[in-house]
């Protein structure tokens, strides 16, 4: 009677449903030799909740494993008997919001590696007279620079160029390095890098501009390397009268999803195409998702501050030119996230399933 009861409730979601396991009562014939895991039987019923997935969606979902570390496929509670080995079985709703998301983003990595790479941007025509540079820095701020000068015919390179690092509020720049690498071959999770950082002392290099200075500039001249801490001289150090608007800063909850889709591309694509999907496809894919950014929690300021004087002491030693004030530098408590929540990214997750703007073909009825 209880494999009835669960095939019953199995068909229940794949028909709609959102009853919850232990409020189900109906029966149904069995459909397989095994009845699917709790996490994929409430991943379903929270898709359901959330609106209306396809039956391929839902049959997939089904059948998705978890992957990466965790919990294996549990059983439910009152339809499995009790084993003194091996996972318990659960009720459903008992889940964590992170087993279930394990299923989910099993499912959206296939999709973006089944999705591909859209065209390459274009790449203007070299001008021979353009300025030569290296833009060294906050990688969110230096990548739509970067690609907008290649798009208009100057790529970075060239003969004694003027190397230009870009930077501004430490805790936004250490943000924006966790989000840059989330959307590239992954990163641990935000609070847990945190801590690493923070137990170690040290800053990321690319937001230091004193290690960058001394390591990424070569035999570079002190007078042709450029401490930029105010944009508007970006202009002028780069031989261009305008430069695009910065990327906005994501919902904290669109690196989150995003790394651990990267963790999961990993083991399906080898990293320099997961690289090239987590940029040029999942970013896109995740891009204007409404949300609050990530925020240093007050914790972290410290050390960060005692940089920031190190940096400021460094510069003013060292001879670089520096345009803008070094106070720049200084972190403050900004309004925003201090850790996603595994309910939040579920939730991304959840509406981009249920969007099909993956690519893949998940909403539509069985033909």
């Amino acid at each position: 009677m209880t494999d009835r009861r669960a095939w019953g409730w199995v068909r229940h979601l794949q028909q709609g449903g959102t009853t919850s396991w232990a409020d189900w009562t109906g029966t149904a014939e069995p459909e397989g030799a095994v009845v699917p895991g709790a996490q994929q039987l409430e991943l379903v019923r929270r898709l359901n909740l959330a609106g209306a997935p396809g039956p391929r969606l839902v049959a997939r979902v089904l059948a998705m494993g978890a992957p990466g570390r965790g919990q294996p496929d549990l059983e439910l509670v009152g339809a499995a008997r009790e084993s003194r080995f091996g996972p318990r079985p659960v009720d459903p709703v008992t889940v964590p919001d992170h087993e279930l998301l394990r299923v989910a983003v099993g499912i959206l990595a296939e999709d973006v590696v089944a999705r591909g790479l859209p065209a390459p941007p274009k790449e203007g025509r070299p001008r021979p007279w353009r300025r030569h540079y290296e833009l060294h820095g906050d990688p969110e701020l230096v990548a739509p620079i970067r690609a907008d000068l290649v798009a208009r015919g100057r790529p970075p390179g060239g003969g004694d160029p003027v190397h230009v690092i870009l930077a501004t509020d430490l805790g936004r720049m250490l943000a924006h390095v966790w989000t840059a690498r989330a959307f590239g071959s992954g990163i641990p999770a935000w609070r847990g890098w945190l801590r690493t950082l923070d137990r170690h002392g040290s800053l990321p290099a690319p937001i230091d501009p004193l290690v960058t200075a001394r390591t990424r500039t070569g035999d570079a001249r002190p007078d042709r390397i450029h401490v930029v801490l105010d944009q508007e001289a970006l202009p002028h150090l780069l031989g261009v009268r305008r430069l695009p608007d910065p990327l906005p800063e994501p919902a904290a909850e669109a690196p989150d999803l995003a790394r651990r889709i990267s963790g999961v591309a990993g083991l399906l694509v080898p990293d320099d195409q997961r690289k090239a999907l987590m940029r040029r496809t999942v970013r896109p894919l995740l891009a204007g998702e409404p949300g609050s950014p990530l925020s240093v929690p007050e914790e972290h300021l410290p050390w960060l501050r005692d940089h920031a004087a190190r940096i400021t002491d460094g510069l003013s030693r060292a001879g670089y030119a520096v345009h803008g004030d070094p106070a720049v530098l200084v972190p403050v408590r900004e309004p925003g996230v201090e850790a996603p929540a595994p309910r939040s990214t579920l939730a991304l997750a959840i509406r981009i399933m249920l969007a099909g703007r993956t690519g893949a073909d998940t909403t539509d009825e069985e033909a």
